[in-house]
């Protein structure tokens, strides 16, 4: 596990600009990402995370374009998914400037594909990306989504976790589609369930509306805390959010 906590400010990209709503509905513009990214970069960002939101052939390229971009200006790890279906697209993206890769539907139809990107790449490359929502439908209370939460599988979030990690996965980036965008805090339940299951890095994800909000994710297992609206909107810096963590006892980089 990391010693100290990483902050990583997320862009969600949709025809190479920077979208965010609430519970993944109601998308606004919120900006340029490679401007975004620079801005982020320069406030002391730990890693930028990209995410394709629309995913279709046609914004592939643009997607490509934006890593590169991206890529030339901020030395910082670059975290990209969305419509990754293949080693192949893993391959094209890391050739294009990115360090690791996110997946998240194409590994819930074919769990195969999570070892194939390990056993090629390394398992620091594969971040396991899961849309999570609260479901009674399963044992542990929450279920896998896919389509940007619009879409409930019949999956348990932790076990699938499970088998991700024990497949290869390095890294699982927890978002709670009921938390995302509302800035009421982060699904700590869901952070603290995460973090008993995995022996890999626990990104929390979704909800982050305050300073404040970041040192409870982090206590309750997060290794890494990720938002976007709180730094789109200009609420928060990434400064301020690392000075509330230190304010807070917590170690940043």
């Amino acid at each position: 596990m990391d010693v100290v906590v990483r902050v990583i400010p997320c862009l969600d990209v949709a025809a190479g600009r920077v979208v965010k709503g609430v519970n993944f509905q109601g998308l606004r513009d919120a900006g340029d990402p490679v401007e975004l990214a620079a801005r982020y970069y320069e406030q002391g960002a730990d890693e930028i995370t990209f995410l394709d939101v629309t995913a279709t052939v046609e914004d592939r390229s643009t997607m490509y374009e934006t890593v590169t971009a991206t890529a030339e200006q901020v030395f910082i790890p670059l975290t990209v998914g969305g419509g990754v279906r293949s080693v192949d697209d893993v391959a094209r993206l890391l050739g294009h400037g990115a360090d690791k890769i996110g997946v998240n539907s194409a590994a819930i139809a074919r769990p195969e594909l999570v070892g194939e990107i390990a056993d090629r790449f390394g398992a620091q490359v594969c971040v396991l990306s899961l849309d999570v929502k609260r479901s009674p439908r399963t044992a542990s209370g929450f279920v896998v989504t896919t389509h940007g939460g619009r879409t409930e599988t019949d999956r348990d979030a932790l076990a699938w976790a499970q088998e991700a990690i024990e497949r290869g996965a390095g890294e699982l980036l927890v978002n709670s589609i009921d938390a995302d965008g509302t800035k009421d805090g982060f699904d700590l339940e869901l952070v603290a369930a995460m973090r008993e299951i995995s022996r890999v890095p626990v990104i929390a994800s979704g909800g982050a509306g305050a300073a404040g909000d970041f040192a409870p994710a982090v206590r309750a297992g997060a290794d890494a805390v990720l938002a976007a609206s709180v730094f789109h909107n200009g609420e928060l810096t990434v400064g301020d959010v690392k000075h509330a963590l230190v304010d807070a006892g917590i170690e940043v980089r």
